[in-house]
């Protein structure tokens, strides 16, 4: 574990925040953030954050903050393929991964680096998005936590009803023919946040955590990402209809839905809830994909309840 690079400028996190490099067992270095906990309501546990695809660690400083002074360490992760991560094409633009597989080789190494560090217990997991879907295969994998949380987890992929039999056929065409590293139909080349407008963003409808992104990427552009790759887009539907048709881990569980996400699919998301025995659903109204990057009152009250649900269970 060698001190890789934290940009505390923009990320607006705790201070005595390290990052370190990670080198995965397949020969991929990918990135840890550590922020840990002080003061008298230290050691309470420690946060597994999983972030989302195109994500990176400073974008969970204002997060981390909050966790950190409830007393709670807190993780995070440049998954392989973002943030400073090693990429796998030329074109750090292009999100490319061959198999969701891989990911759960960079929990591993997350997991080995946690013990390592000798962080507090028990652990928690969050996963945001693509985090969630990560999150909830390592949770199958047994992931030794003692609790969840979800935000906007991707456990379906938000495709138009008609747009799905080509999604699926195309992408597992060009997978199959070695032509995987394509850009998938219909997705931009560059960052979402710099090539979009504040104005009916999919993301948040909170302007300062918009612009927050914004300045993050424009500071630092070697954190931006673009669309995924076929692959990606094949390995992601293929992991999510897995996922789908398991039954639903033991793990005490809460997941936020916001009533205007358009970046996952929402059906999947109230089908797992509603098989869940030990989970809770919670549809945040008026809310887009970013929980955490929400309006005060969104996020303010996804962090008491989140905080609750770990207390609960520690």
């Amino acid at each position: 574990m060698q001190d890789a690079p934290l940009f505390d400028e923009i990320a607006r996190g705790p201070t005595g925040g390290r990052a370190f490099w990670l080198d995965t067992p397949d020969g991929i270095k990918i990135r840890l953030g550590h922020w840990p906990a002080s003061g008298e309501r230290a050691t309470r546990g420690t946060v597994l954050l999983f972030p989302g695809r195109t994500e990176y660690i400073e974008k969970y400083g204002p997060a981390a903050r909050v966790f950190v002074d409830a007393g709670f360490d807190v993780i995070s992760v440049d998954w392989r393929g973002q943030g400073l991560a090693d990429r796998a094409h030329d074109d750090r633009l292009l999100g490319h991964v061959n198999d969701f597989e891989e990911f759960q080789t960079d929990v591993r190494a997350v997991l080995a680096a946690v013990e390592k560090l000798d962080l507090p217990k028990p652990y928690h997991l969050i996963g945001h998005s693509m985090g969630g879907c990560i999150g909830l295969r390592a949770l199958h994998n047994n992931l030794p936590v003692n609790s969840a949380v979800f935000s906007g987890p991707m456990w379906g992929i938000g495709i138009a009803t008609w747009m799905r039999p080509v999604a699926w056929g195309l992408s597992w065409l060009n997978h199959t023919i070695g032509q995987g590293l394509k850009q998938s139909p219909g997705t931009g080349h560059d960052s979402y946040v710099l090539v979009s407008g504040f104005a009916d963003n999919q993301l948040t409808k909170d302007r300062e955590m918009w612009d927050f992104m914004v300045e993050q990427l424009k500071a630092q552009p070697d954190l931006a990402l673009g669309g995924p790759s076929v692959s990606w887009l094949y390995s992601a539907l293929v992991e999510c209809k897995r996922l789908q048709r398991q039954s639903c881990p033991a793990t005490p569980t809460l997941t936020f839905l916001g009533t205007d996400e358009r970046i996952v699919a929402k059906e999947p998301v109230r089908n797992i809830m509603g098989r869940w025995q030990n989970g809770q659903l919670f549809e945040v109204p008026a809310a887009e994909h970013e929980i955490m990057m929400e309006v005060p009152a969104i996020r303010d009250d996804f962090f008491a309840k989140t905080i609750a649900h770990f207390d609960a269970h520690s």
